[in-house]
């Protein structure tokens, strides 16, 4: 739909501005003088038609700070304003046809590409007193998955029309939905690879029925047998992570819950690889840039890229805006444009791989938290926020 634009209240003032009223021109004035006046007269008053004129075109136009437009626009949603938006996912086979998870229970779908959202009910996950938190949801072709807190897995092969519970065993450690910290991806048919806040990785290939262990141990376990090779703040390890994200190839990056360190999983590696952070401050996010190298963010703002692609303790500091709130989520639209996002809705945006970043205003006014930058495809792009806050990109 086109954004219909109106003229700024100041350019409606100007244009029906009295004009000013002519000078009084004394009797006594001579014939010559007052034919000169005259002149002088209508001169000015062309000028000022003149004047009017050009300000009446000038206001049919755009502002000046509205030739570029934000590259954002914010959604609606019917649900609480309480509510958090965790994940968003689209079928692939149905390009316009997702998913948008949260607290509070909360399942939207739209059929639109992602303009308009709809309540959706889930009767298997209504059935017992739970107040569920979907975390996760990932799609293969028609099959998809959703996992939530407290535990549950749900299961679809028919693009969400319908959806089927799928028992968990209670022997499986971690707790399989905390805030942005566990998360599943389908992989194939019937098949799908489940992480836990506790570091575990499972894999099935028969619709969740059976799940096998891609980490022969725990992550406590790895730092007991390696805290002597210097692992800066491992002593302090609770256990848990604070934020785990998968590249394309399976590869995995977690950040301790303390923000002390990171670790790192390749497929086929038999335990997590610590790593000591490369920053003085504290580790708030981490994740896969489109070229393969990683991105790293500190608490407080800071945002760092490491040198060169694949895994790596060499980081480098990259200046931006924050205005010191900190920054939550980076997400990649291609290799050279990428958007970060975090506190009060501060928004900002690379064109260079992530060199230099400028400032979007979209969100200022936006009284939230931005915690996830979601990229579809590169037409296709959601933010997503506290209080229910959705932004849509528009490119």
């Amino acid at each position: 739909m086109a954004n219909l634009r109106l003229p700024s209240f100041t350019c409606l003032i100007r244009t029906t501005t009295t004009p000013p009223q002519p000078r009084f021109i004394p009797r006594a004035c001579t014939s010559q003088t007052t034919s000169l006046s005259r002149r002088q007269l209508v001169s000015q008053a062309a000028t000022l038609s003149l004047s009017v004129s050009v300000a009446s075109t000038l206001c049919d136009q755009p502002a000046k700070s509205e030739e570029v437009l934000s590259a954002w626009e914010r959604l609606y949603l019917p649900i609480d304003p309480g509510v958090v938006l965790l994940d968003i996912a689209f079928v692939p086979d149905e390009s316009n046809h997702g998913f948008l998870l949260g607290t509070r229970q909360t399942i939207l779908e739209t059929k639109d590409g992602g303009s308009t959202w709809v309540p959706r009910s889930i009767q298997s996950a209504e059935e017992e007193d739970f107040n569920y938190r979907f975390n996760s949801i990932s799609f293969q072709g028609k099959e998809g998955w959703i996992v939530g807190k407290p535990n549950i897995l749900l299961y679809t092969f028919d693009a969400g029309q319908t959806w089927d519970r799928i028992p968990l065993s209670s022997q499986l450690p971690g707790d399989m939905l905390l805030h942005l910290q566990v998360f599943i991806k389908a992989t194939g048919e019937k098949s799908a690879e489940m992480v836990t806040d506790q570091g575990a990785i499972y894999v099935t290939s028969n619709r969740g029925y059976n799940w096998k262990a891609a980490v022969q141990e725990t992550v406590s376990a790895t730092l007991n047998r390696t805290v002597s090779s210097g692992i800066s703040g491992a002593s302090y390890y609770t256990g848990t992570f604070n934020t785990v994200n998968r590249s394309p190839d399976g590869n995995y990056v977690a950040v301790s819950s303390r923000g002390n360190f990171y670790l790192t999983w390749e497929p086929g590696q038999a335990y997590w690889q610590p790593h000591n952070r490369a920053v003085a401050r504290r580790i708030q996010n981490m994740g896969w840039r489109a070229d393969g190298g990683l991105w790293l963010l500190v608490r407080g703002g800071g945002l760092y890229l490491s040198k060169g692609t694949g895994l790596t303790e060499e980081f480098e500091e990259v200046p931006v805006q924050s205005r010191g709130f900190g920054i939550l989520d980076v997400g990649y639209r291609s290799k050279e444009e990428a958007w970060a996002a975090g506190g009060s809705g501060i928004l900002l945006k690379t064109t260079n791989g992530g060199k230099t970043w400028i400032r979007d205003r979209a969100a200022d006014n936006i009284a939230a938290n931005l915690y996830s930058v979601k990229f579809i495809d590169e037409k296709k792009g959601f933010v997503l926020g506290n209080d229910g806050v959705l932004l849509q990109y528009l490119g």
